[in-house]
């Protein structure tokens, strides 16, 4: 299976802080030298990502994109089509970006249903958007003969869910058997789906929560996750857990993208009949 050294142009969705900062940056060193498209809703963070880190001459390669994924449908298809007339050659896209909050469903007058929909609509229903948006463009390089890549990110509370964050877990869980679904389907276009289940990682996802200090002692620093993700991303996985989401993983998913493969053929088989 190819792997991130066979890709030529990435797009990463949430790049501009935490795990997507972190392999943007080492994608960007790659010795196969991809162009890496960054992208985030604060434009003072693309701006700061771009200047701080084109004094080597990386710069050259980094290209940033305003990108909000809470957008409404229209403007996320523009925002797209945008992009892949501008980077015709754009054969990766990463999906990075999340939102987590906490909630407490012993008080559930606490819970606030605004968070709660924002929560699911930035960590699924718009990465599913935005990949129903890339697809038509990824299917045919990939058709072409020129292998594709969807990344994923999901979470090891997406198999086993953390409580006090339900929704979030719930929303990794979504992604999770999403990216085995597309994996099982995709491989037939020549378009690659990689599924990456970070720990719990060094991040600032956790500071609105106030969670940060506590969590700090527990978790894998940003570093050593990039360092390890990276090290995966080059062989032929098409799931990589890591850390703590490994043991989870091997546990209680061992076997289940290979048992979704032979099911989706079964079915296959079914409804041509």
């Amino acid at each position: 299976m190819p792997n991130i050294n066979d890709v030529k142009c990435i797009l990463i969705i949430g790049s501009t802080s935490g795990l997507g900062r972190g392999l943007a940056l080492s994608i960007l060193d790659l010795p196969s030298k991809p162009t890496v498209i960054v992208s985030g809703r604060r434009q003072e963070r693309l701006d700061e990502l771009t200047s701080s880190h084109g004094a080597d001459g990386r710069l050259r390669a980094v290209k940033p994109i305003k990108l909000d994924v809470t957008a409404d449908r229209v403007t996320l298809k523009a925002t797209i089509d945008d992009i892949i007339k501008t980077y015709p050659d754009l054969d990766a896209v990463m999906f990075s970006s999340g939102v987590q909050y906490g909630s407490d469903f012993c008080k559930p007058e606490t819970i606030n249903l605004d968070d709660f929909f924002v929560e699911i609509h930035t960590n699924y229903t718009s990465v599913v958007t935005m990949i129903t948006f890339f697809l038509p463009h990824l299917i045919s390089l990939g058709e072409s003969g020129r292998p594709t890549f969807l990344y994923t990110i999901s979470s090891g509370v997406g198999i086993t869910p953390g409580p006090s964050v339900a929704n979030y877990s719930a929303t990794k869980a979504a992604i999770h058997s999403l990216s085995i679904s597309l994996n099982v389907q995709l491989k037939e276009k020549n378009v690659h789906v990689v599924e990456i289940l970070p720990p719990l990682v060094e991040s600032e996802l956790h500071d609105g929560q106030g969670t940060a200090e506590t969590l700090s002692k527990y978790w894998m620093p940003l570093t050593e996750f990039t360092k390890l993700t990276m090290a995966e991303l080059s062989t032929d996985a098409a799931q990589i857990p890591i850390g703590m989401a490994a043991h989870a993983y091997e546990k209680y998913e061992a076997g289940k993208l290979e048992a979704a493969d032979k099911f989706y053929e079964l079915q296959k088989v079914t409804f041509n009949k």
